[in-house]
């Protein structure tokens, strides 16, 4: 457990969409806006400690990305372009100009920010991208959707876990190890509006993957004008650390901090948010 603690409340309000949908988000502190952007099977309550972390230097917003808790649904044309007019929406309901995205968020604000120039400053975790020979490394995504076609959450949890764990982590255990507690867990943990449960997440992790997918060969990130800062777990999957490497490589103002011990979810509620916060506090304030 980290030894961070939450100590202040966050309200809670929304933005519309330009399609019309509700995104529902958390603002907490004083400051410069800050925008932090969570990943797949995860709502804006995951990130509650680290936001509490930030806001005696920003005013942190923490939207619950589409089809998630507070939000409103996908819609019928769901894509990367959707996420981009959501987090516009955001950023000019707010005047924030910092994003921090972790994963799949991370996707989402590095594709936003090329497209946005309201962005100046831009953190990313682990952000997913295609090899040097452009092979996805999303090759576990068959077995998920088979997975869940025939109701097998748990299986469906686990193979999400092992996709995108940590070396040496929970995610090597074998699967006849992790499913029955998983399943128990699925059971027990019970959801909110503004907390939704890990059963509620999962199918949430389809939307996630085919809008990483449409992108994750995109390596043209020439029109990106704004300091970045990637960070990474020492302990994050291999496809995560060499994507990092790549995009050190590709954008034009970028530093690249690897945390040690931690892995991909060291931004999480019960991992480790307070390392991170200092780094996005440095790289921000």
């Amino acid at each position: 457990m980290s030894k961070a603690t939450v100590t202040r409340t966050p309200a809670i309000t929304s933005v519309q969409a330009p399609d019309g949908t509700r995104i529902g988000y958390r603002q907490i502190g004083t400051g410069p806006g800050l925008v932090l952007v969570h990943g797949a099977m995860m709502a804006s309550k995951n990130f509650e400690t680290l936001a509490d972390l930030l806001a005696a230097d920003f005013t942190v917003y923490v939207p619950d990305r589409r089809g998630r808790g507070m939000s409103g649904p996908f819609g019928p044309n769901y894509g990367i372009r959707t996420e981009i007019d959501d987090l516009a929406a955001l950023l000019e309901e707010t005047g924030a100009h910092y994003v921090f995205g972790l994963s799949a968020g991370a996707t989402v604000a590095l594709h936003a920010a090329r497209a946005l120039p309201q962005i100046t400053k831009l953190a990313l975790y682990d952000a997913p991208l295609a090899d040097a020979e452009g092979k996805s490394p999303l090759g576990w995504l068959d077995r998920f959707e088979h997975e869940m076609n025939y109701g097998k959450t748990a299986t469906a949890f686990v193979t999400v876990l092992k996709g995108t764990g940590d070396i040496g982590g929970v995610a090597k255990l074998p699967r006849v190890m992790l499913t029955p507690v998983i399943a128990l867990m699925l059971r027990l943990n019970k959801g909110t509006e503004d907390d939704p449960s890990m059963r509620d997440l999962l199918p949430t992790v389809r939307y996630d993957v085919g809008m990483v997918e449409s992108v994750v060969a995109d390596k043209d990130f020439s029109g990106l004008r704004c300091d970045t800062l990637l960070l990474g777990g020492e302990t994050s999957i291999g496809y995560l650390q060499d994507a990092s490497q790549t995009l050190e490589k590709l954008l034009p103002d970028v530093r690249r901090v690897t945390l040690p011990g931690v892995g991909h979810m060291a931004a999480l509620n019960d991992e480790k948010p307070e390392l991170v916060a200092a780094e996005l506090r440095s790289f921000f304030r």
